[in-house]
């Protein structure tokens, strides 16, 4: 997205340089869409410079449902341009090179947000263009992610570009290779692919160009040099724009299909392993705007994955009609709320209508959608009805629960009564013991004895469960000083640190001073301290602004659960300097680029030689990063957590979690940490502000070995899918399917008429694994994600269930099809 100013920039320049492009290779069409930008009775106007300029060809980004306005108003227009698509050959002149449905930047949503933001774009193009081929995948924004390969090679997709030449505010891909490369995956799979060129610099004087937006001189003069004998340059203009071809006629327009098919040279390519590191990609983490919408997306994502696996599970035992047109609609509001702009833009639209607004909007109608599904069987918990305790997980889980509020007797499904603990919010708590993919059910009797609670302690006391001993220290600020994971005696806290271990730290600008929870002393309460759980609330001021952290450690559970709540008083300026008055876009330096000195929540860990590892959609990155810390925009790293960063010395390790995606800290004298508050000013001049108290959930969990061996990933899985309590009718249990091999995940399960279709993702080895289906199906075989059949799955049948045995390479996913499915009831 650029602003107006910024678009008359570009076309003054681009005017002013035309003469010294070339009769070069040239990428020209249009990035944007119904949501992004694309005025009434733009589609005549594409038209009409099409049919003027017959030697011009254009790509495609743009927004799928940019076409059902469109159709309704530009009807003629439309049939017009439906007749100039119609020709998908490598001659034709309209390539789609991006269909996903909401433009998303993709790293910044889960591997199965990324499957979906293709599938229903695909779908919807081809409800528009029946014909439209996909080939290429390109973007104008860097919306790119290390796993692209094997998803878009499922779809049918043959080639992709890496470059993003004109829109580069919020990142590029590291320069690399030259005319084309084979980007490999992380699960092995490969991609024909045009990459930032190693030669293709960025542009001097500009914070959002690479030198391959015009085909300038030096930019041609370059990839010679470096042994590119048909360099191509790109961009794809904001639709909007009334600039018909880019260089009008001062180059050879080609469609990616075009360029890759038939003229770039594809003799002695390099496989690049391409790494999550090699996006270098920044976006204003910190920003409370960003935190929120972020947050907002992860809930609602969470909320859709567990209520469409449940969806399939009740039409399977309780013969529910699948939900296609709620999930649908759920699924395409989600989509929307990840869409690109919503990240980099997020103050932009009318009054009520912002980006802010519009996520709002989206991930309040996918949350509402998940949550009648999962209540669908009714809401009302009284006397003598029954519950449903739901994991959505290929694997069986044995955690403490919290019951809705009431005095009960539980029994399970045969009748024996289940030890219960009363919290101190008058919950109750069970353990429960749940099958995979599957509920347990227990039934709820009225009971009029109240159990005893723990009451509460304003005095610290050490903490005790099973697995670890825990020491909080009043008078610095309430950090932790002490972590002790039983198993194997370790002190997880580095106490020789300069840093405490959940300490908040952060530069205040405008009192040119560095403010830490350390500074003044906290108070300590015991909330909760019973057979489950216990609970601590930690009171203390930050720069004068009172905050709350939260830790629960659960018996049993490794993960340490934690929350902070910062009420802010005012507005204070956070992060390294404050560019009220020097605010420049071309400027390189910007406050908003250094993490180092914006709010951080950290922890200092015991762990000499720190291997850093993070997960991305469908992978898992080894950091290669010395620090995460940058201050300019032609130095940016890729330092994005999703859902964990992890370190660990090969024999044990300590993994962070967050229930949004931001930047992460750490380096080989910085602990790792969390990115919680930035404030100042960022892209495009706007300040980004407080309006509210600041409110993040995050986890630790201390494990052996590496990320891998620890089950960081399991972990990650529970902290997505938690376990759901869902009212019932009676003690009917189902556990659907298990898989043997603890590093696979259960992507997605959905109905698809009578058929049910599974998608595994795998983290472990690449060692066969079984699937057991508690069923029987007439065939099982691999399918790709555009419908292709690729193989037969061989299936044995044993005690009535159905035995798969699989082999799929870590990191890799596969979808199983299981045809005419029934089920043991």
């Amino acid at each position: 997205m650029k602003l107006t100013n910024f678009c008359l920039a570009v076309l003054l320049t681009a005017a002013a340089q035309a003469s010294f492009a070339q009769q070069q290779h040239f990428i020209d069409g249009y990035h944007g869409g119904v949501y992004g930008h694309y005025p009434n009775g733009y589609t005549q106007y594409i038209n009409s410079q099409l049919q003027a300029n017959p030697y011009w060809k254009i790509n495609l980004e743009i927004e799928p449902e940019t076409w059902d306005r469109v159709k309704i108003t530009e009807p003629q227009a439309y049939l017009t341009f439906q007749q100039l698509f119609a020709d998908q050959s490598d001659n034709g002149r309209i390539e789609y090179v991006n269909p996903a449905y909401g433009q998303s930047y993709l790293y910044t949503g889960s591997g199965e947000s990324m499957i979906r933001q293709f599938s229903y774009g695909i779908q919807k193009v081809r409800e528009h263009f029946p014909g439209a081929v996909f080939t290429t995948y390109s973007s104008e924004e860097p919306c790119f992610t290390s796993a692209l390969p094997q998803v878009l090679r499922s779809f049918g997709f043959k080639y992709a570009s890496l470059k993003n030449p004109n829109t580069c505010w919020g990142g590029y891909t590291r320069a690399f290779g030259g005319e084309l490369v084979y980007w490999q995956g992380p699960d092995g799979s490969s991609l024909l692919t045009v990459p930032r060129y190693s030669s293709e610099a960025l542009l001097p004087n500009s914070t959002w160009q690479t030198t391959a937006w015009n085909n300038g001189d030096a930019y041609i003069r370059s990839a010679r040099a470096a042994g590119i004998a048909n360099p191509i340059g790109m961009c794809l203009q904001d639709a909007g724009w009334r600039n018909g071809p880019w260089l009008k006629q001062q180059a050879q327009y080609q469609t990616w299909r075009d360029y890759i098919t038939r003229i770039a040279d594809k003799t002695n390519v390099p496989v690049w392993k391409l790494s999550q590191e090699d996006i270098q990609v920044s976006l204003v983490w910190g920003a409370q705007v960003l935190q929120q919408i972020a947050q907002q997306v992860r809930a609602a994502e969470n909320k859709l994955v567990i209520a469409e696996k449940y969806a399939a599970i009740r039409a399977l035992y309780d013969h529910a009609p699948w939900p296609q047109q709620q999930l649908d609609t759920a699924w395409k509001s989600l989509l929307l709320a990840q869409h690109h702009d919503c990240w980099i833009v997020p103050y932009n639209g009318s009054k009520g209508d912002t980006w802010i607004d519009k996520v709002q909007h989206w991930t309040d109608h996918t949350s509402a959608t998940g949550n009648k599904i999962l209540q669908s069987s009714g809401n009302h918990t009284t006397a003598g009805s029954y519950i449903r305790v739901l994991n959505t997980t290929g694997h069986p889980r044995e955690e403490w629960i919290a019951l809705p509020r009431g005095q009960w007797k539980v029994t399970d499904s045969k009748g024996k009564q289940v030890a219960t603990q009363q919290s101190a919010d008058d919950h109750l708590l069970i353990k429960a013991a749940v099958p995979p993919m599957g509920f347990r059910a227990y039934k709820l009797v009225a009971d009029g004895n109240k159990p005893a609670t723990t009451s509460s302690s304003s005095q610290l006391v050490p903490l005790e469960t099973d697995l670890y001993h825990i020491e909080i220290d009043p008078a610095r600020g309430g950090i932790i000083t002490s972590l002790i994971d039983k198993a194997t005696g370790k002190e997880m806290v580095d106490t020789n640190s300069p840093r405490g271990f959940n300490e908040l730290r952060g530069f205040f600008y405008e009192e040119n001073t560095w403010h830490s929870s350390t500074d003044t002393a906290a108070t300590v309460r015991i909330t909760e301290n019973n057979k489950a759980c216990i609970g601590v609330e930690v009171n203390g001021f930050i720069a004068g602004h009172p905050f709350t952290q939260r830790i629960t450690v659960t018996n049993g559970q490794q993960r340490i659960d934690m929350q902070v709540k910062i009420n802010w008083k005012g507005n204070p300026g956070i992060g390294a300097y404050s560019q009220a008055d020097n605010y420049s876009a071309e400027a390189t330096h910007k406050a908003f680029y250094n993490d180092s000195s914006k709010l951080q929540v950290l922890f200092p860990v015991a762990l000499k030689d720190q291997q850093l590892s993070k997960d991305a959609p469908f992978d898992v990155t080894a950091s290669r990063l010395d620090n995460t810390f940058f201050n300019s925009w032609d130095s940016i790293k890729n330092n994005v957590i999703l859902h964990w960063a992890d370190v660990s010395d090969g024999n044990t390790g300590l993994a962070l979690f967050t229930d949004h995606t931001t930047s992460y800290v750490h380096g080989k004298d910085y602990p790792l940490g969390l990115t919680l508050q930035y404030t100042g000013r960022a892209l495009w001049g706007r300040h980004y502000d407080i309006t509210g108290p600041t409110e993040v959930s995050y986890a630790i969990l201390p494990h052996q070995g590496n990320w891998a061996t620890g089950g960081v990933s399991n972990e990650e899985t529970r902290w997505c899918e938690p376990l759901q309590i869902i009212s019932a009718t009676n003690v009917k249990e189902a556990s659907l399917l298990g898989l043997s091999a603890a590093g696979c995940q259960v992507s997605a399960l959905q109905m698809d008429g009578k058929d049910l279709l599974i998608r595994l993702y795998n983290t472990g080895d690449d060692k066969p694994q079984l699937l057991t289906f508690n069923g029987k199906a007439t065939l099982a075989t691999l399918e790709e994600l555009d419908g292709r059949i690729t193989g037969t799955l061989t299936r044995k049948v044993m005690n009535g269930k159905t035995v798969i045995r699989l082999e799929i390479p870590r990191f890799g996913i596969r979808t199983i099809r299981l045809k005419n499915v029934t089920v043991n009831n």
